[in-house]
This record gives C-alpha cells, structure tokens and sequence, in this order.
C-alpha cells in the first residue's frame, strides 16, 4: 500500500512536469535527482568517507549543467575538472594507501554511472519530440518492470542470475519484454503517432533489455556493498537509485536511437 500510494502522488507530478514543464525546470529536477542519487551512490560505496562523498555529490550534479547547451566541449570540461579534481582528493587525503585506488576508482565510477548516464534525458528533452521520447522510456521501462513481476511470480520457474538477483527468473524476464512491447504500440497509438511500429518493436526490445540489464546491475552494487536498498528516501521503494536503475541504462539508448535513427 505504502509503495501504491507514493506512486499515486509522485507518477502524475512526474508526467506533469514532463508535459508542461519547461526544459530549464526539467533539466534542474534531473540534476536534484543526480544528487540524490549520487549521494546515494557513496553512501554505500564509501561509507567511511562522508564528507567527500557528499562534495563529490554535488560536484556530480553540478557537471549536468554542462548538458545545458549540448556542446561537447563543455560537457567534457566539466567531467575532465571533476577527475582532476577528486583525483587530488584522493591523492592528498587517502588513509590507507592500499585502498587508494579502489576509492578513486569508486569516485570516478559514480560520476560515470549516475551523472553522465542520467544527462542523457537532458539532452533527449531538448531533442524534437523529447517529451514524448522521454514519456515513451518511462512507459517502456515501467510497464515491461510490471509485467517482469507479474510473469514471474506466477509462472517464475527458471532463475535469471540467482547470485545477483534470486528472486528474478526468465519467465519473468521474457513477460517483461512483452509489456515492453505492449507499452510501446499503446505509447503510439494514444500520444506518438510519428513513431512506427518498426520503432515500437525496436526500441521496446532494446530499451527493455537494457533496463532489465540496469536492474540487474544495481542488484550487484548493493549486494557487494552489503545493503538491501540504495537509500529509503522514497517510502515503499527505498532509494532514488532503487528507481532509477532501469532509466540509468535505458536513457542513453533511448537518446542515441531518436537522435541517430528516428526518422518522423
């Protein structure tokens, strides 16, 4: 019930903000939700070190803003300051020098994995018919997420990865890439006439592996971190990046296809 309920308030102000917020207002909630989940991200990754975890957060977020103008010159600026930078964090406030590099390297890797993953749905917003690519993932990622469950917990036989997600199977999996497909026609017959259904079954099958695929990664991070959720600050789902996983993988994706083979 709890995770029902925050899905009734927070999924239309999502849709809302979507239809009828500018690119700006988009573009600063993208970046608000990068620094959740980035903070998330080194909470369990590094939990002894709080205070460069929280920097590095921000610092994170702070990077999408070079999404902003889409000028790749700026966006690689902006990642190459933030390696230099926490590079030398790391090289002038490490405690055990045997950890020094496994720490960089979990700095480096939360920057790659959530902020630059995530400005994707910048750039995708700003592209023509962004709203509709992006409301297209969103249906394609949550609809083939409902049908995993569904499918497999009743026909749930055969075990996808049981040492990363136990409780997932193939059936499941296979049920899940049908009520991507699903959602894709609906997508396109209610709100995306320009998509054909050529891109439905494309964009379904990838855009719906791909997020299974997310899923299934950040299963693997908590479970080397040793934790159950990546946060609780949503109630009944747990954390931002417990959200998030599909859409980190499936963003790019969803981006790279409307901006190189989408033809309306």
């Amino acid at each position: 019930m709890k995770r029902l309920a925050t899905a009734i308030v927070l999924l239309p102000l999502l849709i809302l903000l979507i239809v009828k917020g500018t690119p700006f207002a988009f573009s600063c909630f993208i970046i608000i939700v990068s620094l959740l989940g980035l903070a998330e991200f080194y909470q369990m990754a590094m939990p002894d070190r709080k205070t460069e975890g929280r920097v590095a957060a921000v610092a994170g977020a702070l990077v999408l803003t070079s999404f902003f103008p889409a000028d790749r010159i700026v966006i690689l600026t902006a990642i190459s300051a933030f390696v230099l930078c926490f590079s030398l964090v790391i090289l002038f406030r490490f405690r055990d020098i045997r950890q020094a590099a496994q720490e960089s390297a979990l700095m480096m890797m939360g920057l790659l994995y959530v902020p630059l993953l995530l400005g994707h749905l910048i750039l995708l917003r700003n592209l023509e018919y962004g709203k509709q690519w992006i409301l297209l993932m969103l249906v394609i990622v949550m609809s083939g997420d409902s049908a995993a469950y569904y499918c497999g917990s009743t026909w749930g036989r055969t075990r996808l990865y049981p040492e990363v997600s136990p409780k997932k199977s193939v059936e499941g999996s296979l049920g899940g890439l049908f009520g991507s497909i699903f959602g894709a026609v609906a997508t396109k017959l209610i709100f995306f006439p320009q998509l054909s259904f050529l891109d439905c079954i494309l964009t379904a099958v990838l855009l719906g592996v791909l997020g299974q695929l997310g899923d299934l990664f950040e299963s693997l991070l908590k479970r080397s971190c040793g934790v159950k959720d990546s946060g609780t600050i949503i109630p009944g789902h747990g954390g931002i990046l417990d959200r998030l996983d599909s859409i980190l993988f499936a963003a790019p994706a969803a981006f790279f296809y409307a901006y190189f083979i989408f033809r309306p």
